[in-house]
């Protein structure tokens, strides 16, 4: 096949030379086994080993001497966010801008199987896409099943279900024996010899036509079109004689099959990187004969992110495969915040006046201390806390009763966060609020914020403006709260595409509500805060995936089953030299998730957890030599602290 010379592209001079401009310290002999390699091979990284910079490397080493003007490099990720950070560092070389172009492709596995496979086969039955994504199709499906008469039987059976509707918002193809089928990813109340079925089915197929698909309807319709036209997967894999794969954990089952499909031949080189024990988006049980890593792969153990004792923590909770990692990074602090529920709302407030004590000024004001949590909205059970919205009142768009809360509450807090430099995580909050108050009022999901146009002069553009007017207005006065929903209810109803011309009303999801004494609630935990002190940017663990951290906090939350508190049940199963491999699947899935957020930070790692749960554990946190504040009322009055615990 035509690909470089590899002699030439990989040899050590030439890597120690770019590696020296680059900036990168190439030390362990693995590092060095996977950039010279020119086989197919697995890469077991751990968090903060420089795999994404080690990626780039490679990549740029490559383009430099690819010889071939029709057959490229290949490189797939799981997120547009592990794309993008790939794009960024090869992007101010010429050769990796060279990779950008034909023959080369750099995307996610999702936009890889849409150009190559399942869009031709939608070409060849002249069915034009109009869009694909998960939330466009329930809605437009929704609204078909509501208006259309040709599915009235299925409407009026669904009709008796508790979110009947969803059944048709959630419903994709699958490729199953060799026909594409119809499922749903909520379970169908009807059976398949039905009315409600055939038309459940039929709806699904207008959708179809109309160029309405679900993110997985591109898959199956991917695998429909290799089974009809075989050559066609040969094609791709001669256009691709190298594949990278970058977050490979996160592959589903069903990508790694189509990818398996495509590139099994033994003559491409397939390297695919990733950490498994950070595999939280996919279900941890399916494996299949190719999953990853493959035994014989490749091992980076050493962080340079953090020190030996978050690497030590970390080390213990490696869920899906044992890894010992190494720290070779800041030497760092872990502490412990215990709350109790009168305290509970001080904690994100003391976690940033112990961020201002451990990591040096300039570096917090440039990566601001980040509060994680398994879940920011709280559920049904009256057991508190359960989310983060519990620590800091009025973050999510609901309250801890179910309730939803006030626009202006949310505006608040996301107020705080702009003003804290967190500007995508405040436009994203408010927005949300927006598009879960309008799904109450009228039961229509809006645009996401991405999706809103920024042309000039368009509806999306003036909803734009309007978010960043309510993010910069004091909103502590009725009257100017008052001007801005007039125009937010304008600016929804030009969005909708149900208001015509009456107006949309938020009702009282849009009153005015007076603010607390001393501040909003969202900025009720910042109030004793030195000058000194930065506020937090807040988010859920899933949306911290993949990046680095000064100082992490990790929020102490009920799980989904209503039984386990996440936070709780890591410590208790580490005081208590627990087995990890043989814990209930519920305590593995919590340690797994856990793993993702405290290896975030390069200097403070901390927990906050309730004080009487942790009462057993004080003395396993002071062996430990991690930092423990009390935050209790009770600690605060007493003479005598309990062992291992400051006051903070």
């Amino acid at each position: 096949m035509t690909t470089p010379d590899h002699t030439d592209a990989l040899t050590h001079d030439r890597i120690r030379a770019r590696a020296s401009e680059l900036k990168l310290q190439l030390s362990d002999r693995q590092q060095w086994d996977f950039l010279q390699s020119v086989d197919t091979l697995d890469l077991q990284a751990a968090p903060g080993s420089g795999k994404t910079s080690l990626v780039g490397l490679k990549l740029l080493m490559l383009a430099e001497h690819w010889t071939s003007t029709t057959r490229g490099i290949c490189v797939l990720s799981h997120t547009n966010t592990a794309k993008d950070e790939i794009i960024a560092r090869i992007s101010s070389s010429p050769a990796g801008a060279r990779l950008q172009r034909y023959p080369h492709f750099i995307g996610t596995i999702q936009s890889f199987t849409s150009t190559f496979l399942a869009l031709p086969h939608l070409r060849g039955i002249d069915i034009q896409v109009q869009t694909v994504d998960n939330d466009v199709y329930a809605d437009r499906a929704k609204r078909v099943l509501a208006s259309d008469q040709q599915f009235g039987a299925l409407k009026s059976y669904l009709g008796r279900q508790r979110f009947g509707d969803d059944v048709v918002g959630a419903a994709e193809f699958s490729f199953e024996s060799g026909q594409l089928e119809v499922r749903s990813l909520r379970e169908l109340p009807f059976g398949p010899d039905t009315k409600s079925y055939e038309q459940f089915t039929k709806l699904k197929r207008l959708m179809a036509r109309q160029g309405i698909f679900r993110y997985a309807d591109m898959f199956a319709l991917a695998e429909l079109h290799l089974s009809r036209c075989p050559a066609l997967g040969r094609a791709v894999a001669h256009r691709f004689p190298f594949v990278l794969i970058d977050e490979m954990q996160d592959t589903s089952a069903l990508q790694q099959r189509l990818l398996d499909q495509v590139f099994g031949d033994p003559s491409t080189i397939v390297q695919r990187v990733g950490d498994i024990n950070q595999r939280i988006f996919t279900d941890a049980t399916t494996t299949t004969s190719s999953s990853f890593p493959r035994p014989d792969s490749l091992e980076l153990p050493v962080s340079r992110r953090f020190g030996s004792s978050i690497a030590e923590f970390a080390s213990s909770l490696t869920v899906h495969r044992p890894q010992h990692i190494r720290g070779a990074g800041p030497a760092g602090t872990i502490a412990v915040l215990l709350y109790d529920e009168n305290s509970v709302t001080q904690v994100v407030a003391a976690f940033e006046r112990i961020a201002a004590e451990v990591v040096p000024l300039p570096l917090l004001q440039q990566h601001p201390p980040r509060v994680l949590a398994a879940r920011v909205r709280p559920g049904t059970s009256k057991a508190f806390p359960q989310s983060l919205a519990c620590y800091v009142p009025g973050y999510a768009a609901t309250i801890p009763d179910g309730r939803q809360a006030s626009l202006l509450i949310t505006a608040r807090a996301a107020r705080e966060q702009w003003r804290s430099g967190a500007s995508h995580t405040a436009v994203d909050l408010l927005w949300e609020a927006v598009r879960t108050a309008t799904k109450s009022a009228t039961n229509e999901a809006l645009p996401t914020l991405r999706s809103l146009s920024r042309s000039p002069g368009t509806p999306g553009a003036r909803a734009r403006a309007l978010l960043l007017d309510v993010l910069t207005d004091p909103n502590d006065d009725e009257v100017s709260w008052d001007r801005l929903m007039k125009r937010m209810t304008g600016s929804l109803s030009e969005l909708s595409s149900k208001a015509g011309s009456v107006p949309i009303t938020l009702g009282e999801l849009a009153h005015y509500v007076a603010p607390l004494p001393g501040g909003s609630p969202a900025a009720a935990g910042h109030q004793e805060a030195a000058a000194e002190t930065v506020h937090s940017e807040l988010g859920s663990i899933h949306s911290a995936k993949g990046e680095t951290h000064t100082a992490t906090l990790i929020l102490e939350c009920l799980n989904r089953s209503g039984k386990n508190y996440d936070v709780h049940e890591v410590l208790r199963l580490l005081a208590t030299n627990g087995d990890l491999s043989s814990a209930t699947r519920t305590v593995q899935e919590i340690a797994q998730l856990v793993f993702v957020g405290a290896t975030r930070p390069t200097q403070l790692l901390a927990f906050a957890v309730d004080r009487d749960r942790a009462a057993p554990y004080l003395d396993f946190f002071a062996s430990s030599d991690w930092a423990v504040h009390d935050l209790t009322p009770q600690s605060a009055g007493s003479s005598t602290p309990p062992p291992a615990v400051d006051a903070t």
